[in-house]
């Protein structure tokens, strides 16, 4: 995928060096910290593991703020697509959770409140779930909004990575990644790629304490 906007390419990171190491997911392996409980704009608190369907579970790691989630100099942003996503989850059977991870801005535009605003202007559906000091981030080493996981009915990673090619123009988008892996999912069909590339912000962590 090519980026024309300078922003969008500024903010994009493939990788979170400063607090690496993560313990990358791999595919098969379990949800973790599937037993946390989260706060919800929709009210009360939940953990994945309670968010679960039938057939599986999906979780997005977002953020309000981020070019790549909410677009920016004619980009449309991947969150226009979450509202489509929840509804064919719901369809299939899978659980649907949006995880909001950014600690270190939660007074800059990623705080509970501003979430609860966003999801309602934004059409939202499903959950949208505060991730306290990014715990959950890191034990998903989600590193990116959007970061992308899918999980099976027994809650074993099938798919990771990016929701599809193309950021900035959903009508241009050729490769429907995890539309894709949810459909094969359901069906019982190999996902095909399991993994791809995550593209994004870097989820904005709690500072990191140095013991001198």
């Amino acid at each position: 995928m090519i980026l024309k906007t300078s922003l969008l390419a500024a903010a994009a990171v493939l990788a979170v060096g400063a607090h690496d190491p993560l313990k990358d997911l791999n595919i098969g392996d379990a949800l973790p910290a599937k037993d946390n409980v989260l706060k919800d704009v929709i009210g009360g608190e939940r953990s994945l593991a309670a968010i679960k369907g039938d057939n599986g579970l999906l979780v997005i790691f977002s953020c309000n703020t981020c070019p790549f989630v909410i677009g920016s100099d004619g980009s449309a942003g991947w969150e226009g697509r979450y509202p489509g996503l929840a509804k064919l989850a719901k369809e299939k059977g899978i659980g649907f959770a949006l995880v909001n991870s950014n600690t270190a801005k939660r007074g800059e535009g990623d705080s509970f409140l501003d979430m609860q605003k966003h999801y309602k202007e934004k059409n939202y559906q499903g959950h949208y779930l505060l991730d306290d000091d990014n715990i959950v981030a890191d034990a998903f080493a989600a590193r990116t909004t959007p970061h992308v996981f899918l999980f099976d009915k027994d809650l074993k990673l099938v798919y990771k990575g990016a929701i599809d090619d193309n950021v900035e123009d959903p009508k241009a988008v050729t490769k429907h990644y995890l539309e894709d892996a949810i459909t094969a999912l359901v069906g019982g069909k190999a996902i095909e790629p399991a993994t791809t590339k995550n593209l994004g912000c870097s989820i904005k962590r709690k500072p990191v304490e140095h013991k001198h």
